[in-house]
């Protein structure tokens, strides 16, 4: 599968179906290896003498100088290697070569090693670069899944690329005492498309015996009462170390005013990624993570990779209770409490031995065959009152037995008076698999706080509960739509959509006929959910006709299919003399537009005609008639208007048209050829324009899909531009800047 942004093309990052990507640069020869991850076929590099071999890519890539690029590849051998971009000037002669650090043993399995730096000044060429240095002739290092282009970050993370990862240097770090700081290679076997794992990490060395501790001085803007979520990769140096993190907040004046400290259970010594999660206090400014050792032995090892800060999610759409008290991944129970019975409560652990989300989850253990009642802490839950709101909890038995266990809501009003809980719903738990238990409940009047509540009853001594994944959150419409008349679509918006599960959505006319909706990657047929809330934008749907939406999911493919369907909606046009004229993959250069004159139509075929001798008719062989051929004449009425018609025109793709019912046109998909644009006035100063767009019917596009900014946001941005000046080097236009198009 091609790496999403690699400028290697598919055949060099994965060595399939040959090596024409590669050639040899020192002291090797080249072949197809087999065993790759990235499709059957790898790099085999082989020594022609002891000593240093080289591969580059045969081409030579464009960047820009002073922008950042990055490298990565999985490798096998049996000695270290190092990876490299090879900088070269316009003439294709070597500048500099920023070369990875040598990973610290060699391994025959699969393991990632990378490297990244800023283009030096002159720079207009980069090229891959494959080292290792063998000890003796014939012997074959092996390369496979090669990314070269700008840094692979993670989307939404308030840290920049330079802290995110270690690849460029440590000059985000600082020791916060008895700690050094530097950079390792340790051999990890990287998932093949887990493209945010790099090879370098940050390594934080105790100088002496005790406590050792390093942070971020990357300080990125946070909003106080928001929910966020720090985690990294850890990997302790012994299985006893006790290894953290910890999320901090500052006020403006740099001054520490929060932090939760989330301590790692370690199983052994592998990468393991540890969460935590916090609100930010009232006069938080900024954030930061810190990371540590207690009581660690001089020139212990604690290595991190890919650190992150990010609003913490919810695992249902709406949900009212934080991550860490649906999670637990961070030390204790969170918030959670026993308020009868003898039931205790604590995180699992280690690391990874029980969980439905993270790596953790709450053990509820009961010392005896008893009922116990467990709760959650108390959330805001604004305008309650008189509206049905639904918990939900992943449990799964542990060990023991389980029976009679109820889930319920317990409100609370703004004194905190406990106003009572809902009746609840009773389930028994066989076996020991993970289950979903929901229950609904409406809110008294005065609610503005709740929480989630569990009455278990174990029916064995010692027996043990682990739940996971809470969510508390006010029901509404599975299915709704609303028609948006600025901008000619329809928003379909479809909640409590089911995990992994296949989504198939169409519209539906009023003559029962059905199209399918566009999404993301084209039109939504057998889609697969990864979010239980789906939030679709139809550009397509007609003008001024009522339609409506049917959803189908399938748990997997050719299996049968759940349904449910929206109400019926209208996308009015008010203006009659209006036409849209819309791009189905490029929603956001969609234009209104006056007609001067609706097209007079043509419909062309192709015919052969032989007139044989002696006969008056002659004989004529036709194709397949054509579809209508014409020319629309639209004004626009302003330079915006002007400007954003060009920019609809320019990709040359299948454009929309639709107008209101009763013009005697249906919405058709068409091809616009030679345009011609003429001044409508004398008066130079007159904005009007007048156009003739030569169209021609043509196909639905069936593979577009609608382009968008792919979850990146303002936050991105500002992560990884210091200035709005930055951006102008980078991005030509506001589109590009949306969609992530950068220059070079």
């Amino acid at each position: 599968m091609a790496i999403p942004g690699n400028l290697l093309s598919l055949t060099t990052e994965s060595v399939d179906p040959n090596t024409s990507g590669w050639t040899a640069k020192l002291n090797c020869t080249i072949n197809k290896g087999i065993g790759g991850r990235n499709g059957d076929g790898c790099l085999s590099v082989k020594s022609l003498a002891a000593g240093e071999m080289q591969a580059r890519t045969v081409s030579s890539y464009p960047v820009t100088a002073g922008t950042v690029y990055q490298t990565f590849a999985d490798a096998a051998g049996v000695v270290p290697e190092r990876i490299g971009i090879r900088w070269l000037n316009i003439s294709g002669t070597e500048i500099s070569i920023t070369w990875s650090l040598a990973t610290m043993a060699a391994a025959s399995g699969w393991h990632r090693v990378g490297v990244a730096g800023a283009a030096p000044a002159g720079a207009t060429q980069a090229q891959v670069l494959l080292g290792s240095t063998e000890v003796g002739v014939n012997v074959s290092h092996y390369w496979e899944n090669v990314y070269l282009g700008l840094p692979v970050r993670t989307t939404g993370n308030l840290f920049g690329f330079g802290t995110e990862s270690a690849e460029i240097d440590t000059s985000s770090w600082a020791p916060v005492v008895n700690a050094s700081i530097t950079r390792q290679v340790p051999v990890v076997s990287w998932a093949v498309d887990n493209y945010l794992a790099g090879g370098h990490t940050l390594a934080l060395t105790a100088i002496a015996a005790g406590n050792a501790s390093i942070v971020s001085v990357d300080r990125p803007a946070v909003t106080p009462g928001v929910e966020y979520l720090a985690y990294a990769y850890l990997q302790p140096p012994v299985l006893t170390a006790t290894a953290w993190i910890e999320l901090r907040f500052y006020d403006a004046a740099s001054n520490q005013v929060g932090a939760i400290r989330s301590t790692l259970a370690a199983p052994g010594t592998g990468m393991y990624r540890q969460r935590a999660a916090m609100v930010a206090p009232s006069n938080a400014a900024t954030c930061g993570v810190a990371f540590g050792l207690d009581t660690a032995s001089a020139s212990q090892v604690l290595r991190l990779e890919s650190v992150v800060v990010t609003q913490a999610p919810r695992f249902t759409a709406g949900s009212i209770i934080t991550y860490a008290a649906s999670a637990f991944e961070q030390s204790g129970s969170v918030g959670w409490t026993t308020g009868s019975g003898v039931a205790t409560l604590a995180r699992t652990t280690p690391w990874g031995v029980s969980f439905f989300e993270g790596a953790y989850s709450l053990a509820i253990t009961s010392a005896t065959a008893t009922s116990s009642t467990i709760r959650s802490g108390r959330f805001a839950a604004p305008d309650a009152a008189g509206q049905n709101f639904r918990a939900q909890v992943v449990a799964h038995p542990a060990a023991g037995s389980w029976t009679n266990t109820t889930v319920k809501i317990r409100w609370y009003d703004a004194a905190n008076t406990d106003l009572g809980a809902s009746t609840g719903t009773a389930y028994n738990l066989p076996g020991s698999s993970w289950y979903g238990l929901s229950s609904d409940g409406v809110a008294p009047a005065g609610t503005t706080q709740a929480a989630v509540e569990m009455v278990v009853t174990a029916t064995a001594i010692n027996s043990v509960l682990h739940i996971d994944q809470v969510s508390l959150w006010q029901v509404l419409p599975l299915t709704s739509v609303e028609a948006v008349d600025s901008g000619g679509y329809v928003q379909l918006t479809l909640r409590e959509l089911p995990l992994d599960y296949l989504v198939t959505v169409y519209r539906e006319a009023a003559d029962g006929s059905r199209t399918l909706v566009r999404g993301p990657s084209g039109l939504i047929d057998n889609l697969p959910v990864t979010s239980d809330l789906m939030i679709v934008e139809d550009h397509e749907a007609p003008l001024g006709v009522p339609v409506s939406y049917r959803i189908e999911l399938r748990s997997s493919p050719g299996a049968s299919a759940s349904s449910r369907s929206s109400a019926q909606v209208t996308v009015t046009l008010a203006d009659i003399n209006e036409v849209w004229i819309k791009d189905p993959g490029n929603p956001q250069r969609n234009l209104r537009a006056v007609v001067q004159r609706a097209p007079e139509w043509q419909r062309p075929i192709e015919q052969a005609v032989h007139r044989v001798r002696g006969r008056r008719n002659a004989v004529v062989f036709s194709g397949v008639r054509g579809g209508l051929e014409g020319e629309l004449a639209i004004w626009t009425r302003s330079d915006e208007e002007r400007r954003a018609l060009h920019l609809l025109l320019d990709s040359g793709n299948t454009l929309l048209w639709q107008a209101v019912p009763g013009m005697g046109v249906d919405d058709m998909y068409v091809n616009v050829a030679g345009v011609t644009e003429t001044r409508t006035g004398a008066a130079a100063q007159d904005a009007w324009r007048a156009w003739q767009l030569p169209m021609t019917q043509a196909d639905m596009p069936v593979t577009t899909g609608i382009n968008g900014p792919a979850g990146r946001t303002w936050q991105d941005v500002v992560a990884e531009f210091d200035t709005c000046a930055d951006l102008l080097a980078v991005y030509a236009t506001c589109e590009d800047l949306l969609l992530d198009r950068r220059t070079g």
